[in-house]
């Protein structure tokens, strides 16, 4: 049998090179491997802690109806600022010969997955109908429109039909969040949207998966995963995208009972809601991405589960609070902490967004939003640092007041975020949870 040892080295180039250069395989520093199932890694772990984060639920196992985002193939197309944006460009795409929209759109060659003439048909065939113009979660906070006629290899090359349409057919949250990713620091990929998500909109460097919470399903049926494509004039009825074998174990744990219908008595009952916000209160804990941040970069999150009821409800709660800040319902948002005192052309000039502490981040030479904390400015979710993508992707464009408005809001969601984390460590008596 083999034997597997490891060694790792982090610095900058020049530091990496004198080390290698002073370092032979015989004194190099190795720690030998015990690689364990499924995955074999060749990384060192914590066995014992890995078999205690172990004892969670996988997501997969969570929630069983999930896919992939939204991959476009074409963005500058496809994904448009605003509805008038979208349907303008629909439009005219459609009306083009081939080569004519391919030049003026600047789309390159065809793909095997994504061609001009099919996206034009796909269009087409649709009407075009205003109705398919649908908000899309782009990246962090940043909610663009796309026209979605759930057809792979159309307008959009792969539209997630089997997972979007449950989106689409009613009031609907989703978990958005990779498999796997590529961090040194603490774990920060997930984020939920109330609207279709694209592939990478939490993580820049590998694809995102979306959860939805509710299955929407002919009235009658509750089969679980549903069938990939159904009838539109047939009814529906909203089924809790979890596992029944987790909500039995969840509900003997807490001593409540499961409804998905009502919650009259939320003194005796739970429901889908309450376990989407668990589990994102959870995924939210600072403690929880640190102590387990070894095992979340490799695979989907595993849950852990309280028996502790007055716990259960007060993480349900911290995670809606969450949820209601990340949606921008919040009522509190209406409170705009940070101020635009400076009147100007509120356009995002070019070198910008910048930071000068304590709190301002200038949009151009004059103008800035005032009262932003450095901790707020830093704060990541996934591969993107909020505060400055947002108005990075939008250098050249000036802002209208509801623009402005947004990220006003967007600086107080996070700054909530980092109160709630802070309180949702505090309600969590020790880990494991039990």
């Amino acid at each position: 049998m083999a034997r597997v040892y490891h060694a790792d080295l982090y610095g900058l180039r020049e530091a990496k090179y004198a080390a290698l250069n002073a370092r032979h395989v015989s004194t190099t520093a190795w720690q030998e491997l015990q690689p364990r199932t499924p995955q074999y890694l060749f990384v060192p772990r914590d066995a014992a802690l890995e078999d205690e984060y172990n004892l969670g639920w996988k997501l997969t196992g969570i929630m069983p109806v999930h896919s992939v985002g939204i991959v476009t193939a074409r963005d500058s197309l496809t994904i448009q600022w605003t509805r008038e944006d979208v349907w303008r460009v629909v439009n005219d795409f459609a009306s083009l010969p081939v080569e004519d929209a391919r030049a003026r759109y600047a789309l390159g060659p065809d793909a095997r997955d994504w061609k001009v003439e099919l996206a034009q048909a796909d269009v087409r065939d649709s009407g075009p109908d205003g109705t398919n113009i649908v908000p899309i979660l782009y990246r962090p906070f940043d909610i663009r429109f796309t026209y979605y006629t759930g057809r792979t290899r159309g307008f959009l090359c792969m539209p997630r039909p089997e997972v979007m349409g449950h989106m689409r057919r009613g009031r609907n949250l989703a978990l958005v969040l990779p498999r796997r990713v590529e961090t040194q620091g603490p774990w920060a990929h997930i984020a939920c949207t109330a609207s279709l998500p694209e592939h990478v909109a939490v993580s820049a460097k590998t694809i995102d998966n979306v959860f939805p919470l509710y299955a929407y399903l002919p009235a009658g049926k509750t089969t679980t995963p549903p069938p990939r494509l159904l009838p539109e004039e047939e009814p529906w009825a909203a089924d809790p995208n979890f596992s029944r074998d987790l909500i039995g174990k969840v509900a003997r744990r807490i001593g409540l009972e499961f409804s998905n219908v009502h919650l009259a008595d939320r003194r005796l009952l739970f429901g889908p809601e309450d376990v989407f916000h668990y589990i994102y209160a959870i995924v939210h804990s600072p403690t929880y991405r640190t102590r387990y941040a070894e095992f979340l970069k490799s695979d989907f999150p595993r849950i852990p589960f309280t028996s502790d009821r007055d716990l259960f409800r007060k993480l349900c709660g911290l995670g809606r609070e969450l949820v209601a800040y990340h949606l921008l319902e919040a009522p509190a948002l209406e409170q705009v902490v940070p101020r635009f005192p400076v009147r100007g052309d509120d356009t995002v000039a070019k070198g910008y967004p910048r930071y000068l502490p304590p709190g301002r981040v200038h949009i151009n030479k004059d103008q800035y939003f005032d009262g932003v904390p450095p901790e707020v400015w830093e704060f990541h979710v996934g591969g993107y640092q909020v505060c400055q993508k947002w108005l990075k992707d939008r250098r050249g464009r000036t802002l209208s007041f509801e623009a402005l408005t947004h990220y006003q809001k967007i600086a107080v969601a996070l700054q909530q975020t980092i109160r709630l984390m802070g309180q949702i460590d505090g309600s969590i008596p020790g880990w494991p949870i039990r």
